[in-house]
């Protein structure tokens, strides 16, 4: 308990007050894998699937083209590689743990037969070509390559097809039709291509142009089997593109910053290419034997770096609509999913006037900008959203110039803001785009008024606000919404409805604290919309008793309680809780026909809203004296309420 002393200057010698408190939140995209590491990548284009090793977790991920998961296989020890069928119908997965090649059937996303390679041959990698699987098998540094017909009801394992290549990792394999491609990554890199048509393979070519020769990372071959693009160091950065027939060199592909370290080809020959860098470009797109990119993607980019894309982790859709890269950075292993990457990027806009006045014509002018010319007689469809076009209303197409530049006039029927889009679909080379432009186009003003602003209202009073809307339009719906003081309390939609037809809307509001009552009318499509508010102010209640008091008594017309000068007054104060809510306790005297200040002090309220009072001290007799509580605004503690002053209660002190 706090004592706290108050002068009286003439009056009152030594009195003071002891107090204490009585109370009891289509287009590209990105998505985590629930992976631990990577091995490889495989896209079903028939189910849109897309799989994905995890060998330290020992099973394969299976994600829509979106990337969310949908299947896992499990139990599949140390699983590496993966070679999907052309018909899309089975991933085989190259599974070491188990000296096994594991067919996942796509339809059902599960294991559907194992097949043993033999003790100890730990295959790694895998293709398939020729209507047969084609594994790389054995241990460092010595790797043989073998094979079996899946067709066959117990297919046969035919094991050392190759000499022991003789490298410290398993060679990477990439197949198309008949053909086989054996690639040696490392310091010394080198490509054997094979014919497989007789199940047997057969040498084409063996060797490696000079450019591509070192740290070869990845490769990639064409649907047709004619082009090898290796990821590997010509210098500058560059992927160098091969000719299957002879392997010599037909050309590279630039990239600004690090070697190449994966390499993917869409059906129609769009190269896909990635680095390792963290504050550079991530992935490169180029056409066949084009020298620039005409697409690239840079993720994440930050003060600390950004994604790195995986060795060996790029891969298109068997359509080319979609590329898919596997990111990593500290947040984690993503699913990268790139659409339309194989056509050029395009860049929509539209340019209309910034005002319009509604029910006249406007002109609006438009542009598509990409890296390739756009066919003769393109297209863009102009849509126009406004209030009664919430979804958008066709204005139809418009031609495109051989600049890439469009125009079109329209008569606003609506006001407000109005939004022109153009949308290009798209085609065989440019993928689509849209822009858009918005138009303020003008409405009526609108008449709304809301009474009561200003008001004082006892507490807990249940007050009627009425919002009068003046001529409109169409629309006649009017928001009334009710603010409180104070933030522990949102601002709260009270009413909504038509007004009727006097134009009025009411709602009531039970006024514990000011509040800002708000009218909303959104407007229509020709009357302007209109907000109006009003703050009405709301007292606290308050009361207070006097105990210890050894009678009641009047002087004159009013009522005294009586005191022994001995005897501490208790004064009880009840009033309207609020967190660090203070009452302000006045006391006064009387003397000479006038009362006089006797000094005042704040007093915490406790959490059931009382503050307990007790004036101690030498108590003078023979004067008549009064004590009152108040909230005050913003002196108590708090501005939620406005300032309320209670009742005056007297006493008087004898011998």
């Amino acid at each position: 308990m706090r004592t706290v002393s108050t002068a009286l200057a003439v009056l009152f010698s030594s009195t003071a007050i002891a107090a204490g408190t009585v109370g009891p939140a289509a287009a590209d995209s990105s998505m985590a894998l629930s992976i631990s590491s990577y091995g490889d990548i495989a896209v079903d284009g028939v189910h849109k699937r897309v799989y994905i090793s995890d060998p330290a977790g020992n099973k394969v991920v299976v994600t829509d083209y979106a990337g969310k998961l949908v299947a896992t296989v499990p139990d599949l020890s140390g699983v590496r590689d993966l070679a999907i069928t052309p018909d899309s119908r089975t991933v085989y997965a190259a599974v070491p743990g188990e000296d096994a090649v594991v067919a996942i059937e796509t339809s059902t996303s599960t294991a559907a037969a194992r097949y043993s390679t033999g003790e100890n041959t730990d295959p790694q990698t895998l293709a398939v070509a020729g209507g047969r699987v084609w594994f790389m098998y054995g241990q460092q540094p010595s790797h043989h390559l073998g094979s079996f017909d899946p067709a066959q009801s117990t297919p046969e394992i035919v094991l050392d097809q190759l000499p022991d290549l003789g490298f410290y990792d398993a060679p990477e394999l990439e197949s198309a039709g008949n053909t086989l491609v054996v690639g040696i990554h490392g310091t010394w890199s080198g490509l054997a291509v094979y014919d497989v048509s007789s199940g047997t393979p057969v040498l084409r070519k063996q060797g490696m142009p000079a450019e591509a020769a070192n740290y070869m990372n990845d490769f990639a071959l064409s649907a047709d089997a004619k082009t090898i693009v290796a990821a590997s160091g010509e210098s500058p950065y560059a992927a160098t593109a091969i000719n299957t027939d002879d392997l010599s060199r037909t050309g590279g592909y630039p990239v600004e910053a690090g070697n190449p370290n994966s390499a993917a080809i869409a059906p129609d020959g769009t190269i896909a290419l990635s680095t390792f860098s963290w504050y550079d470009k991530d992935i490169y797109i180029f056409k066949p034997g084009a020298k620039t990119p005409y697409r690239t993607y840079t993720y994440d980019l930050n003060a600390s770096g950004g994604d790195t894309i995986a060795n060996q982790g790029l891969a298109w859709a068997p359509d080319g609509s979609k590329l898919f890269a596997i990111a990593s950075s500290n947040s984690g292993t993503h699913l990268r999913v790139l659409d339309n990457a194989t056509r050029y990027p395009v860049k929509a806009s539209v340019s209309a006037p910034a005002k319009a006045t509604r029910g006249k014509k406007l002109s609006a002018t438009g542009k598509l900008t990409s890296d390739k010319s756009f066919p003769s007689g393109s297209t863009v469809t102009i849509t126009r959203t406004d209030i009664d076009s919430p979804k958008g209303k066709s204005l139809g197409t418009k031609t495109v110039s051989s600049s890439g530049t469009f125009s079109f006039t329209d008569v606003p029927p609506a006001g407000g803001n109005v939004t022109y889009t153009a949308q290009y679909g798209g085609d065989a080379t440019h993928a689509p785009a849209s822009g858009k432009d918005t138009v303020a186009v003008s409405r009526t003003a609108t008449s709304l008024t809301l009474n009561h602003n200003g008001a004082l209202y006892s507490y807990g009073a249940d007050v009627s606000f009425t919002a009068h809307l003046g001529s409109t339009y169409k629309n006649r719906t009017v928001e009334i919404w009710a603010d409180p003081f104070g933030s522990d309390k949102p601002k709260k939609l009270v009413k909504t409805g038509k007004v009727n037809s006097k134009g009025n809307l009411s709602a009531t509001v039970d006024m514990t604290r000011d509040t800002t009552v708000t009218a909303v009318f959104a407007g229509d499509a020709r009357s302007a919309s209109k907000t109006v508010k009003a703050t009405a102010y709301a007292k606290v209640k308050v009361s207070t008793t006097i105990a210890k008091q050894y009678k009641t008594a009047k002087i004159g017309s009013t009522s005294y309680a009586y005191f022994h000068k001995k005897t501490n007054p208790v004064f009880t104060t009840t009033m309207t809780y609020y967190k660090n809510r203070s009452q302000k306790l006045n006391l006064e005297i009387y003397y000479q026909g006038k009362w006089y200040d006797a000094g005042s002090q704040y007093f915490a309220l406790g959490t059931n809203g009382k503050s307990v009072v007790t004036l101690t001290g030498t108590h003078d007799t023979g004067y008549r004296m009064r004590m009152r509580s108040s909230y005050i605004n913003g002196s108590s503690g708090d501005n939620v309420n406005s300032t309320t002053r209670g009742a005056w209660k007297y006493f008087y002190f004898t011998k």
